[in-house]
């Protein structure tokens, strides 16, 4: 990936000046010496593995329990896999590249297009994560064409990061939230402690929609005012600014003509959208939209119909696989991790995750669950970087601790959201996407995104502590 040109090194404003600089010498630390995130997952497996076997148990038991959660999460898996690759195929349709094209015209300043793409980016994330990186990408490499802009690209790519970096784990597409809302994609183990936490204990709370409403707010103002302006402005790489878009696919033998024509996409659109159609009508909107099924044939449902012509749809199915990679190789290792902690009985018959729980009934308290959980939930998201197998591996003991100090249930799976997102920020495994749409490195946003981050920790803890203590706990519902 090329690097980006620049006018002048010198002249950066005061404020982001030190925390720039800071935030791109831990980038190249972390480049140099962190391995892939795999190695983070298999780690993980292997550590508590043994940490199994020294609370007592069996290497039978231990195996046993891997190899039954290493498949146990197949469909979640693929829930996952598909909500990437039906934001991808929306994002890239040619109608929705137009309408890029006509937002990018719409700021008139260079910082204010930092600022737009922040709220875009973060505004779309609440529906798609997957979308969101691809979107905002987008537009930021639209915006990069506007030369009177004189807008710093870097500061534009950190801002498209922001709804993944951000706000993502608060929407829709929130892996917590959309796994607690489906019994089916549960392990059972979870299900006998949690129940079902429908999106009205959640990401639905009022509660939560303030704590993400200001995140919004605060993270335009911090991308607006961290942008460079004069000088100090970078702008794009020559190979994206002189990038044009792909020719359209052309039939080549009588064989393709089904490809390239509309009739497959209006046949297979009358029945998907009937079925959604139904979907929504026999249930509220939030219980249909919280299926993961539905929501991702929702999205590639639209994605089919607004690339028209299956072999456009095709392609840009082809183009969004390869970023599915790591969460195909990654939920397997999370779904043994899941199965080690709750299905290993060591010494007593206890497992791992009841003793992980009596210990953090032990340093928390119902007034400091929030802090501790937040806190704890946002350390390790710097090393098991997946919203969904991140959660399978803390949602055993960390509920079992809410209900055992009577803390909200729903606003618990909302502490990890919000906190979980904090080392997005800084940590390149998700950046990757977008990355490879800008044509840039991790090192040349996460300057931008690790002052967001100082803002960040402070302002999620207190308001996950703050809110919190507006809510009661209520006993879990079975399905």
């Amino acid at each position: 990936m090329a690097t980006p040109t620049t006018t002048s090194t010198q002249g950066e404003p005061t404020p982001t000046a030190w925390p720039a600089r800071l935030a791109l010498r831990c980038a190249d630390w972390t480049e140099r010496w962190f391995p892939d995130a795999y190695v983070f997952a298999a780690l993980a497996v292997a550590i508590v593995a043994l940490a199994a076997l020294a609370f007592g148990a069996t290497p039978h038991d231990t195996v046993s329990a891997f190899g039954k959660g290493y498949w146990s999460l197949i469909p979640f898996t693929m829930q996952m896999v598909f909500v990437v690759i039906g934001g991808y195929v929306l994002a890239s349709a040619p109608v929705v590249a137009r309408a890029i094209d006509r937002l990018a015209r719409v700021p008139r300043t260079g910082r204010g297009a930092v600022a737009f793409v922040a709220a875009v980016s973060m505004l779309t994330s609440l529906l798609s994560w997957g979308f969101s990186l691809v979107f905002g990408g987008l537009l930021v490499r639209a915006l990069a064409r506007r030369d009177e802009l004189h807008m710093d690209y870097r500061a534009a790519g950190a801002a498209a990061y922001l709804g993944l970096g951000a706000v993502w784990a608060m929407g829709l597409s929130s892996s917590a939230a959309q796994l607690q809302a489906n019994p089916a994609s549960m392990p059972p183990e979870l299900v006998a402690i949690t129940g079902v936490l429908p999106f009205s204990q959640t990401i639905f709370l009022w509660q939560s929609i303030a704590l993400t409403a200001v995140l919004i707010t605060v993270s335009i103002l911090v991308a607006w005012w961290t942008a460079p302006t004069g000088e100090a402005v970078r702008g794009a790489p020559d190979a994206v600014r002189d990038a044009t878009p792909p020719s359209p696919a052309r039939r080549t033998r009588p064989g393709e003509w089904l490809e390239f024509s509309p009739l497959l996409t209006i046949l297979v659109s009358l029945l998907a959208f009937g079925y959604l159609v139904s979907q929504f009508a026999a249930r509220p909107v939030s219980a249909a939209i919280a299926d993961l099924n539905t929501y991702n044939l929702l999205f590639l449902s639209l994605g089919l119909l607004l690339h028209w012509r299956p072999r456009s749809f095709l392609d840009a199915v082809a183009r969004a696989v390869p970023s599915t990679a790591g969460v195909l190789i990654q939920f397997p290792l999370y779904g043994g991790i899941a199965m080690l902690l709750t299905a290993a009985p060591g010494a007593g018959d206890v497992t791992l995750a009841h003793r992980l729980s009596a210990l953090f009934v032990e340093i928390a308290s119902h007034d400091t669950f929030a802090l501790v959980m937040g806190t704890y939930s946002a350390v390790l998201g710097f090393f098991v970087p997946s919203g969904g197998g991140k959660w399978l591996i803390e949602a055993p003991y960390v509920m079992q601790a809410a209900n055992e100090l009577g803390f909200h249930l729903g606003w618990s799976v909302q502490i990890y959201n919000a906190a979980e997102a904090l080392p997005n920020l800084v940590n390149p495994f998700w950046m990757l996407p977008l990355l490879g749409v800008l044509g840039l490195k991790a090192r040349d946003i996460v300057g931008f995104t690790f002052v967001q981050l100082l803002v960040h920790v402070p302002l999620v803890l207190g308001l996950l502590w703050l809110l919190g203590g507006t809510l009661d706990y209520v006993a879990p519902v079975m399905p």
